[in-house]
């Protein structure tokens, strides 16, 4: 998948009743209880079957979405989604066909999360080309969270998953023009870090997540980022929302972005806002933010969404009402002083 193809172009609050003696008090109890109550029934109020993914990665919200479409769960839609891309050989970033590391070694991180709040993630896994299924076998048939490199790719041959060499020709070819120079300096908005994160909500109104990559391009060998690691790269919370990030995961990991998201969600921030406030947070951290891209997107419980990141340029898909759109992000303007 080229990324450069891709590159064209509220909220719940948690309220609160006031208690008042004066007639003024006792009329404001009154609009803030209706008030209440309408932001309590349009929590509620379940949405139409939703999935949002991050970039253009339009086959995997059709798949997703017509998935939840036929009554599917939240968790099997999501899984069968990024599988497309996972698949994809074209796609560099993510599954078969991924750029490797330094050592022409392509190494796969993967996390999932039901609405329950169960959660698995294996992380430099070789061979599996679908590490998100991988994933969520770790989450449901062991008493573990986090399956690791051979531990993971052996549980994965156990499972019944094929052993598949990630490395592709093209992929190769271009590993060994890199070594010429090791050049190591991911450019923004290029598939070097491109994750496919997924959130959907499902005809009962339940939430699950997924993300799957291949990490950064000729990434150090054994480097893992955010994508893998439960409330940085994904977070899921059934009561409230859901969030994932993708870009540069070493600053993800800094301020645990998606979880961040969730929780002021949770306090009553839209998907929007709360996708604008985890970028800020990050901004405001020093210059170096000029150098790397971050991207979020979110989705809370009414179905309603969000996303925003650094630097012009990211895009996510949402597939709704079988209409599958591509949605320009708002992104931070990094000339303003």
């Amino acid at each position: 998948m080229n990324r450069r193809k891709f590159i064209n172009r509220s909220a719940v609050a948690g309220a609160g009743i006031a208690t008042g003696t004066s007639i003024l008090g006792c009329d404001d109890n009154v609009k803030n209880s209706k008030d209440t109550n309408s932001a309590f029934a349009k929590a509620q109020q379940k949405p139409a079957p939703i999935a949002i993914c991050t970039w253009g990665f339009s086959g995997a919200t059709e798949k997703a979405g017509e998935l939840l479409t036929k009554g599917s769960s939240a968790l099997d839609a999501i899984i069968a989604g990024v599988a497309v891309e996972e698949e994809n050989i074209e796609n560099t970033t993510v599954g078969i066909g991924a750029t490797p590391d330094r050592e022409g070694n392509v190494t796969l991180d993967a996390c999932v999360m039901n609405p329950e709040g169960d959660c698995g993630a294996v992380l430099a896994v070789e061979n599996i080309v679908n590490v998100a299924a991988l994933a969520r076998k770790v989450m449901e048939d062991t008493p573990h969270v986090i399956l690791a490199g051979k531990g993971a790719e052996e549980f994965a041959y156990q499972q019944g998953f094929k052993k598949e060499n990630l490395l592709t020709e093209e992929r190769k070819i271009a590993w060994q023009e890199w070594l010429k120079t090791s050049d190591y300096k991911p450019e923004i908005n290029i598939e070097n870090h491109d994750t496919i994160g997924m959130l959907a909500i499902d005809k009962d109104g339940d939430i699950a997540g997924v993300c799957t990559t291949s990490g950064l391009g000729y990434k150090m060998k054994g480097r893992v980022g955010d994508s893998p690691i439960i409330g940085s790269g994904l977070f899921i919370d059934n009561e409230v929302g859901g969030a994932v990030a993708t870009g540069m995961g070493e600053e993800v990991l800094k301020t645990v972005g998606s979880f961040l998201i969730v929780e002021l969600m949770r306090g009553g921030m839209s998907p929007q806002k709360a996708c604008e406030e985890a970028i800020t947070r990050i901004t405001k951290k020093g210059p170096r933010y000029k150098d790397f891209q971050i991207a979020y997107i979110a989705i809370n419980k009414s179905g309603e969404v969000g996303s925003h990141c650094i630097h012009k340029g990211f895009t996510m898909m949402k597939y709704q009402n079988g209409e599958n759109k591509n949605i320009t992000s708002s992104y931070y303007n990094s000339d303003k002083s």
